[in-house]
């Protein structure tokens, strides 16, 4: 296959892409058009959450295929009443509402807030985010978000999404007043670098949150699903949101996501809330193959197995190089690399030979690493080793 000029002029020019197409992808590994493979430490922003082309997906995707794809969400359909049983039954939460995306399912989670404030607390709906978050890419979830310039990219604003320090609850106390509805955050900022929220500042929300009656919302798009080794990482801190987004891991590779509402929260009606492919049995099906793969006895073992691994690689790394250490949950990580050559370290990574390796660079100063959460053994070995190489040919 060669590459396209032609294909490229048709897309719409949003990034800077290199010039390669991947052309296939199993479990850890992409091939692209030239026959090169790259190891996948990013899985599509931790999308990937068994790899790519899944055994387990792949015949769920063809089942049900074959059987029945979209009767619209007018009706009822099994593989959505499955998967929402599925969470329901592992989780805090009553209710999922399926959507196509993280940023649909936090904007459905807004408009859930607002519509309780309505009904519960006078028309409360100002929802207190958190500098540095990253909650989509639509208006409002963009307004919720901390991510500098983000704020005039798209202005005005949509209004009542007041930003408070993450860790800092003083900070989030500061900003309560009688037209605040709820607390929104990511239990950890991955776009921000992979910062964890404290297992203690998670406690303190609960608790503030409480205390004024106010809604507390997990943004667990990146989080949840076993990446933080627990199925949700706000089970953490040991905590009950009132409402949670899922997204990225929940169909590993496929367009789906959850809006999940304890009962009491559960106020939409008719009307309120819908979307054309909402729960579609296509893409709730995989979901049903992925949850089943994750809950399976031993796979979260293996998961924090796997995430001490990483995390004592990324910190020998770390001595060697005179960097700033590492941090993260789980399979979700970050290694600081002390001066502004993530972007360089991810570009030599990738352009490797005879194999690639595919990093992430949130931040100028660090690299994400987001890896299948069925990655093996000997595959963070290798991607550490490969690492140790292009580090130093950086910084020879």
């Amino acid at each position: 296959m060669t590459f396209d000029r032609s294909g490229v002029d048709a897309l719409m020019e949003i990034t800077s892409r290199p010039e390669l197409v991947f052309v296939r992808g199993q479990g850890s590994w992409l091939e692209d058009h030239n026959g090169k493979r790259y190891l996948d430490f990013v899985q599509g922003w931790a999308v990937n959450c068994l790899g790519h082309c899944s055994p387990e997906m792949v015949k769920a995707i063809n089942d049900q295929a074959a059987t029945l794809i979209n009767p619209s969400p007018a009706f009822y359909n099994a593989p959505s009443m499955a998967l929402a049983k599925r969470i329901t039954g592992a989780s805090c939460f009553d209710r999922v509402f399926f959507a196509n995306s993280g940023a649909e399912a936090n904007e459905g989670a807004i408009k859930l807030a607002r519509k309780w404030g309505q009904l519960k607390r006078n028309g409360a709906f100002k929802i207190i985010t958190f500098d540095h978050s990253f909650h989509g890419r639509t208006l409002a979830t963009m307004s919720a978000s901390g991510k500098p310039g983000w704020d005039k990219i798209f202005a005005p604003q949509v209004d009542g999404f007041p930003k408070a320090n993450l860790n800092d609850i003083e900070s989030v106390r500061a900003l309560i007043d009688d037209q605040t509805v709820a607390v929104m955050l990511e239990p950890v900022q991955g776009e921000a670098g992979v910062i964890p929220a404290t297992h203690e500042f998670m406690q303190a929300l609960r608790a503030l949150t409480t205390e004024h009656n106010m809604l507390l919302i997990v943004d667990e798009v990146q989080t949840g699903y076993g990446r933080t080794g627990k199925m949700f990482a706000y089970e953490l801190s040991g905590i009950q949101p009132d409402i949670m987004t899922l997204g990225k891991g929940i169909g590993s590779g496929v367009p789906l996501a959850a809006l999940c509402a304890r009962e009491e929260v559960s106020v939409f009606v008719h009307g309120d809330q819908g979307g054309t492919y909402n729960g579609n049995p296509l893409m709730t099906a995989a979901g049903v193959a992925v949850f089943d793969v994750l809950t399976a006895p031993g796979f979260l073992d293996t998961v924090n197995a796997r995430a001490a691994q990483l995390s004592d690689g990324l910190n020998a790394l770390s001595d060697k190089w005179g960097m700033q250490g590492e941090r993260g949950e789980g399979l979700l990580r970050a290694l600081m690399l002390g001066r502004d050559d993530g972007a360089a370290i991810v570009e030599a990574a990738r352009d490797w030979s005879p194999q690639g390796l595919l990093l992430n660079a949130p931040r100028p100063n660090l690299l994400r690493f987001m890896p299948a959460l069925n990655v093996t053994e000997q595959e963070i070995t290798q991607m550490l080793a490969q690492l140790d190489e292009v580090v130093a040919r950086v910084r020879a």
